[in-house]
């Protein structure tokens, strides 16, 4: 009797223990796919840009607050890597890149100063169809702000810094003076 109640009991908790862990894997996997339901009117929105955490590196900025690392797509890439915009061709259909924007801070392990992304600020994303961003250049456009406190990303706006129209052109009245360039003012640094 004794031996059954302590099985019982343990069963219990390993199944208390089961549940809780369930519950905890499926709450961060609901929040981590709640980014991907985030999109700005116009119809740009995160779930778009599935993976592009993963995507290869095309370049770094650092401005006067943020630090940014931008990333691309495989058709990005390719077209960066045959020479486009140098070349006077326009980036093909289906291109995507992201702009990851940190805090800059201080590396505490390296052995000299060194800048180093800190908390993460915001991401924009930019994806090449002319047909349907035709009045933006072929482009569409999106910023999402991050909030720490939440964990949650969100549509950037007017109020933001840089302020943001809100729609998948957003970005188009800046990137106008990158015409030349189809529009984009990264550039692919030599590997």
């Amino acid at each position: 009797m004794r031996v059954t109640v302590k099985y019982l009991a343990l069963s219990g908790s390993c199944a208390a223990l089961v549940a809780s862990t369930t519950f905890i894997a499926t709450s961060a996997a609901g929040a981590a796919a709640d980014k991907y339901a985030v999109k700005v009117p116009g119809g740009l929105g995160f779930s778009d840009f599935k993976g592009y955490e993963g995507w290869q590196l095309i370049s770094l900025s650092h401005g006067e607050k943020l630090v940014a690392g931008i990333v691309g797509n495989p058709t990005i890439i390719k077209a960066y890597q045959a020479g486009i915009p140098g070349n006077g061709k326009p980036f093909p259909d289906g291109a995507k890149m992201a702009k990851i924007h940190w805090v800059p801070k201080m590396s505490e392990k390296a052995p000299g100063p060194t800048t180093v992304p800190g908390a993460l600020h915001d991401v924009d994303f930019m994806e090449k169809d002319a047909k349907r961003f035709a009045d933006s250049g072929g482009w569409g456009y999106a910023a999402f702000d991050y909030d720490a406190a939440s964990g949650t990303f969100r549509p950037a706006t007017a109020e933001d810094h840089p302020p943001q129209a809100n729609d998948a052109k957003c970005g188009a009245a800046c990137h106008t003076r990158a015409q030349a360039t189809d529009y984009v003012f990264t550039e692919y640094g030599k590997r």
